[in-house]
C-alpha cells in the first residue's frame, strides 16, 4: 500500500472513496498539499465524512447543443456525487465551484432543494417549448444523499404534474423508492430509464465504484422497474478497454433477463483531471493490469488518453472500439433487443393551475 497523499492530512483515510488524492482543479493559482500543525487538530485514522452544502438555484434547466447528445436539457439535482466512480467524465465540473475534481467531488456535495419551484416557473413561461428533459446525465439524482434531501423527488413531482417527458440514468437504487410517480407516468409514454451496469465482478466494482450499488443489486432494479411497467434501457457504460470489455456479453445478457427492452454501450473518457486520477487508481488498485488498460485506452483515443472531438468521444476509434462495437452489435441482435425505447411523448405537456389560479369556463 502506498503512503497517504500529501493532499490528505497525516491520519485521514479516504475508505469507500474512489479517488485517493485531493489535488486542486485547473482554475485555482495554487496547489494543496495537507500537514499537521502540531496542535493536535487531527486524530489518528480519521475517516474522510461526506459534507453536504445548499444551494438556493436560480435555474433550473441546463441547455447543450452537443450533437453527441439525445436531448438539449437536462436539470442537475446535485453537483457532485458520492457514488465515488473513479472515471466519473463530470468530476472537472467540481473544479468550476473551487473544489477538487478528486475526493472533494464525491466528499463535498452540493444538493440543490427548491429547484422544483424554479423548474415549475421555467416551465410556466410562454416562450417554453416541450421535449424531452434529461436526469442524471452530469451526476448521479439517485445517488444515497437524495435519500435525505429528495430533491430528484422535487423535480419529478413537477415533471409528472406538468406531464412532461423525462428520460432518467441512474445507478442508484433508490429510484424503486419513486415508482408512485414513475410507473403511472412510463403508461402515458412520459418515462425511459438507463441503468448503468459497469461489471457484473463485485470487488471489481466495489473498487472502483465504491458507494454504488452492487451490480447483481442494479439488475434487481431493471426487473422491478420492468415490472412495473417502465421502459428501461440497460447502459453498458463505461466500458474500460483491458478491465470490463470482456464482460460486455455476460452484462447484456444478465439485463435481457431482467427485464431490459434496448441497450447502449459507451466508451471510457477521461477528460482533463479525470485521466490522472484514473492512472493513479489503475497503479494503486489494479497494478498488473495498469499498463495494458492504458496503453488499450489510448488505442482508442488516437494515442492521448482522451479525445474529446465531435462524434469520436462516446465511441472512441481505431481497431478495439470496432472490435467492441461488433461484438455489441451482434449480442444485441442475438439477444433481441430493440434498436431503442419508443419515443417519449410531448403531446400530453399542459400547464397546470398555479396556486391562487382560476379554472376557466371553457
Amino acid at each position: 500500500m502506498r503512503p497517504p497523499h500529501p493532499s490528505l492530512l497525516p491520519g485521514q483515510r479516504a475508505r469507500a472513496r474512489g479517488a485517493d488524492s485531493n489535488l486542486a482543479g485547473r482554475y485555482e493559482a495554487h496547489g494543496r498539499e495537507a500537514c499537521d500543525d502540531g496542535w493536535g487538530m487531527v486524530e489518528d485514522d480519521r475517516l474522510i465524512a461526506t459534507e453536504v452544502r445548499i444551494e438556493h438555484p436560480r435555474s433550473a434547466l441546463a441547455w447543450n447543443r452537443s450533437p453527441d447528445l439525445p436531448f438539449d436539457r437536462s436539470v442537475n439535482p446535485y453537483r457532485g456525487c458520492e457514488h465515488g466512480c473513479i472515471y466519473c467524465f463530470a468530476r472537472p465540473t467540481h473544479a468550476y465551484l473551487n473544489l477538487s475534481p478528486g475526493l472533494d467531488f464525491e466528499t463535498r456535495l452540493i444538493a440543490r432543494p427548491g429547484i422544483g419551484a424554479v423548474l415549475d416557473r421555467e416551465l410556466r413561461a410562454k416562450s417554453y417549448r416541450v421535449a424531452p428533459v434529461a436526469l442524471g446525465t452530469n451526476t448521479d439524482p439517485y445517488q444515497p444523499v437524495e435519500a435525505r434531501y429528495r430533491v430528484m423527488r422535487e423535480v419529478l413531482e413537477v415533471l409528472d404534474a406538468f406531464r412532461h417527458p423525462v428520460a432518467i440514468t441512474t445507478k442508484g437504487t433508490l429510484i424503486e423508492r419513486d415508482l408512485d410517480l414513475l410507473a403511472p407516468m412510463a403508461a402515458r409514454g412520459l418515462l425511459r430509464v438507463g441503468i448503468s451496469v459497469t461489471t457484473l465482478d463485485a470487488g471489481l466494482a466495489r473498487r472502483m465504484e465504491p458507494r454504488a450499488a452492487a451490480p447483481a443489486r442494479r439488475i434487481e432494479t431493471i426487473r422491478r422497474l420492468a415490472a412495473a411497467g417502465i421502459p428501461v434501457r440497460a447502459m453498458v457504460a463505461p466500458v474500460i478497454p483491458g478491465l470490463t470489455d470482456h464482460e460486455l456479453e455476460a452484462i447484456l445478457e444478465a439485463a435481457k433477463a431482467a427485464g431490459a427492452g434496448a441497450a447502449s454501450w459507451i466508451m471510457l473518457r477521461l477528460p482533463l483531471e479525470v485521466a490522472p486520477l484514473f492512472r493513479d487508481w489503475l497503479a494503486e488498485r489494479e497494478p498488473g493490469r495498469a499498463a495494458k488498460v492504458m496503453a488499450r485506452v489510448r488505442d482508442t483515443q488516437g494515442g492521448r488518453d482522451y479525445d474529446p472531438a465531435w462524434g469520436k468521444r462516446m465511441r472512441g476509434e481505431g481497431l478495439w472500439s470496432r472490435l467492441i462495437a461488433q461484438r455489441f452489435d451482434k449480442a444485441v441482435a442475438r439477444l433481441g433487443f430493440a434498436e431503442s425505447l419508443p419515443p417519449l411523448r410531448c403531446d400530453l405537456f399542459q400547464v397546470p393551475l398555479a396556486r391562487g389560479d382560476q379554472p376557466s369556463l371553457f
